[in-house]
């Protein structure tokens, strides 16, 4: 080391602040976004709860930036750091004063914009049920900007009555929700239907579309074709539980003349499989600013799911990507990882039941630990990953610990020895950290003691899962204890089984037992975790 960086070593007195510096900092923001003022007054108050949030967000913004700042000096000792720091926090919380109170904004928006009459038990409507409750849409100078007619079914009556009073609002509708609005009828009524309204809403300047949960399949996707074929400028597409197959994915791609404005596009619990996901690609090489993609439970396979994971390389600006339940393999996870280096923005990442084992797992935790810099959804549950991918998978999450929410590692093989290499993780500060799930995952009464010890204390914590698992009486008795003064902190541990893993010898299982307690308790003493007093 050379004595550059040694004379800064002895002299960094200020930078980072303290776990505890930061949390004095973010009730003290939460106090002045809560006291009367001018501002307040002018714009209204935040409520606590608001507050809260609001300080949290802007204490982790002007941590950021102050680190990149200290960063570009090495030899600073944090002074410079510390004021923008402070200026910054002091920026943000004007800006959020002035904002006002979201959830007023939002209940003003919606007296004046919303449309929605799918309040209420499921049910058919009728011509002159229709007629009465889009009374409102036909009074003039109405401001709807938003409809929603979900949880309706509409029958060729019905459609009748809504077809000239959705001509008339052609020009101001931004956000139309058309979700299971056809159930429960014939195919040939249904698909006469959607036509009737596609035909209705044809030339519309849509921001936001949802027509979910239609069973539409090819020949309702193309019942929607005037729909469709006019929409130029989606922000917003959601086709979720629509039978949407390869025939049904080639006819979206074909229909939507543009989806450079598109920033989010679920497709769920289809049965799209591997072509219907090759044709989904093309649609994500046409949406350069894409930030939220959802394919999960759609029956993709490898190739489908490399397909995916290659154009998903256009979408750099994604935040949220959900690919949860696939039959992806390791080849995807691969795949995956080469795109996901390029996702900077990440901040929920769902890769549950994909089959992607220890290889696929870990170069998409070294992908990851190389990007998404504000990652706070980490789920990669049901993948076969034993102790073996612990190692890098918790490199990963210290990497991450600012900014983690939540870490989703449950129906896995990772057994005690890799839950105690994610518990020395879990030692770091880990300040925005909520919910812990390793449920179902072969933990026994030493690691499941551990991982308790370690998150009890930490602040803002909710829950730790750790259901499922092979916890003796003893060791839940243990966990209990550990979380007698916050017992709301640890999940149910009604599906423990103490007795879930057979040994080779039935006649030595105690003895196996404590065989396994005694060399997990001398990894213990290495870990230094703090015993409830």
């Amino acid at each position: 080391m050379d004595s550059t960086a040694q004379n800064r070593l002895h002299s960094i007195k200020l930078w980072p602040p303290s776990q505890s510096t930061r949390q004095v900092l973010v009730e003290r923001i939460i106090n002045n976004l809560t006291t009367p003022s001018i501002l307040s007054r002018k714009y209204g108050q935040l409520s606590k709860e608001e507050a809260e949030e609001d300080a949290k967000q802007i204490e982790f913004a002007a941590f950021e930036i102050a680190s990149q700042h200290f960063e570009k000096e090495p030899d600073g000792d944090g002074t410079s750091a510390v004021q923008i720091y402070a200026k910054k926090s002091s920026t943000l919380m004007v800006d959020v004063v002035r904002r006002g109170p979201k959830v007023k904004e939002e209940k003003e928006e919606i007296m004046s914009e919303v449309f929605d009459i799918s309040k209420g038990k499921r049910a058919f409507i009728e011509a002159d049920e229709a007629r009465d409750l889009l009374k409102p849409l036909q009074e003039s100078g109405n401001k709807y900007t938003r409809i929603c007619f979900s949880n309706r079914s509409f029958g060729l009556d019905a459609a009748s009555v809504v077809v000239p009073i959705l001509t008339s609002l052609k020009g101001q509708l931004t956000e139309v929700d058309l979700s299971d609005f056809i159930a429960g009828r014939s195919e040939e009524d249904a698909l006469q239907v959607v036509k009737m309204f596609s035909s209705a809403l044809e030339g519309t300047n849509l921001r936001y579309l949802d027509i979910s949960n239609n069973a539409l399949g090819e020949k309702g996707v193309r019942a929607f074709s005037d729909l469709l074929r006019s929409q130029s400028n989606l922000e917003e597409l959601y086709l979720l539980n629509d039978g949407i197959s390869e025939e049904a994915a080639k006819a979206v791609v074909e229909l939507i003349p543009s989806t450079k404005k598109l920033k989010i596009l679920h497709f769920h619990n289809n049965m799209t499989g591997d072509e219907g996901a090759i044709a989904i690609s093309q649609l994500l090489k046409n949406s350069p600013i894409l930030e939220n993609f959802r394919c999960s439970s759609t029956r993709v396979g490898s190739e489908g799911g490399v397909a995916l994971s290659e154009a998903l390389a256009t979408c750099t600006g994604l935040k949220k990507l959900d690919l949860r339940d696939n039959m992806f393999g390791v080849e995807v996870g691969i795949a995956l990882s080469k795109t996901v280096s390029l996702f900077t923005n990440l901040t929920e990442i769902y890769l549950s039941y994909l089959n992607l084992e220890n290889e696929g797992t870990l170069v998409l935790a070294n992908a990851l630990k190389d990007s998404a810099r504000f990652l706070e959804v980490l789920e990669m549950a049901g993948n076969e990953i034993t102790a073996d991918a612990a190692s890098d998978l918790s490199d990963l999450i210290i990497a991450k610990k600012e900014s983690l929410v939540k870490i989703s590692l449950s129906e896995n093989e990772l057994k005690d020895d890799g839950v105690l290499v994610f518990a020395k993780a879990l030692e770091e500060d880990f300040p925005r950290l909520t919910e812990v799930d390793f449920s179902t995952n072969g933990i026994r009464r030493a690691g499941a003691r551990v991982l308790a010890q370690v998150v009890v204390g930490k602040s803002g914590f909710k829950l730790l899962n750790i259901n499922g698992n092979y916890i003796s009486d003893e060791g839940v008795e243990d966990v209990k204890e550990i979380f007698k003064h916050s017992s709301h902190l640890l999940g149910p541990l009604d599906e423990n089984d103490p007795d879930g893993e057979d040994f080779a010898d039935e006649d030595d299982d105690e003895d196996a037992d404590n065989d396994v307690d005694d060399k997990l308790e001398s990894k213990l003493k290495e870990l230094e975790i703090k015993q409830d007093e």
